[in-house]
């Protein structure tokens, strides 16, 4: 029981991260420590599942599939994107200072724990630095606006998923370079389900495709692959710094002169909060192992 619990909780996280453009519900899944089982779970949805739901053998099919994990995790992401999707939507339009300094805190206090994840050597530093320029790159793109026909949310989902499951690389933040953000936020918020199904289909496949080739990748140059994954979640912070304005970035004075209150203090008191919480988050199996222990 308390594995399920564990898993939700880390599915809430990464819901929360979904929802805001410019983190990765990727980059949380990640640095929880579950992006490797993650991926093994999505991949294993190929023929040989086919073949044993066609089978009728059903629990062999749960086990092949790792399903009581991806039930779990993604009950959690979605409970998060549903219960979330207005609050943060209010806050990234009228408090956008303490919500980016939050997700600054939570990469920020676990980049330590990335870094020791990788036995480094020239070549993997190298693609640390590559991995942090790509996402640096990424995060100066500007967006357009379109009027979506009902096909772009198909493609949309696909592609944003694939970025959403790119630990440093916002599904959100690339829906919002696409012009695909708020028509599907409004989708979200106003139960829209014939939208909702066609953004869930192109997911689908995004998700089935992209995972596949990151599952190779870690298997088979699984040092390599943390060490650019850890460089593109290093680049992520240019997208989320707090004082930014039409992708220009200030420091908290130049911000307040040119821009806004710069909420210096709240921010501050924000990262802090995300870094608690991702300490927390970290921590949360050894929790509630001790509180196993402290029950017997």
């Amino acid at each position: 029981m308390k594995n399920y619990l564990q898993w939700i909780i880390k599915g809430l996280a990464m819901g929360a991260a979904d929802v805001v453009p410019g983190v990765s519900g990727g980059t949380l899944a990640f640095i929880l420590g579950i992006y490797e089982r993650l991926l093994a779970a999505i991949s294993s949805v190929n023929m040989a599942a086919v073949k044993l739901l066609l089978a009728g053998r059903l629990k062999e099919l749960w086990q092949h599939i790792d399903g009581t994990f991806l039930l779990c995790l993604f009950s959690g992401i979605l409970l998060s994107i549903f219960s979330l999707a207005n609050v943060i939507s209010y806050l990234l339009v009228h408090r956008p200072v303490p919500l980016w300094a939050f997700f600054n805190g939570l990469i920020l206090a676990s980049l330590p724990v990335l870094l020791r994840s990788v036995n480094w050597s020239a070549l993997r530093l190298g693609l640390l630095v590559t991995g942090a320029l790509f996402a640096i790159v990424v995060g100066m793109l500007a967006a357009v606006q379109l009027e979506p026909a009902p096909y772009m949310f198909f493609l949309a989902g696909a592609i944003a998923i694939c970025a959403m499951i790119l630990p440093g690389i916002s599904g959100s933040f690339i829906l919002l370079i696409l012009g695909m953000y708020a028509p599907i936020m409004l989708a979200v918020t106003e139960l829209q389900f014939g939208i909702l199904a066609l953004v869930a289909s192109g997911c689908l496949l995004g998700l089935l495709s992209f995972s596949r080739l990151l599952n190779w990748l870690l298997k088979h140059f699984h040092d390599a692959t943390l060490a650019l994954l850890t460089g593109v979640v290093i680049g992520a912070l240019y997208r989320i710094w707090p004082w930014q304005f039409n992708q220009q970035v200030f420091s908290p004075w130049q911000y307040q002169q040119q821009v806004a209150p710069h909420d210096l203090p709240l921010a501050v008191a924000a990262a802090v909060a995300g870094i608690l919480m991702i300490t927390l988050l970290l921590n949360i199996e050894r929790l509630f192992n001790n509180a196993d222990n402290g029950d017997t």
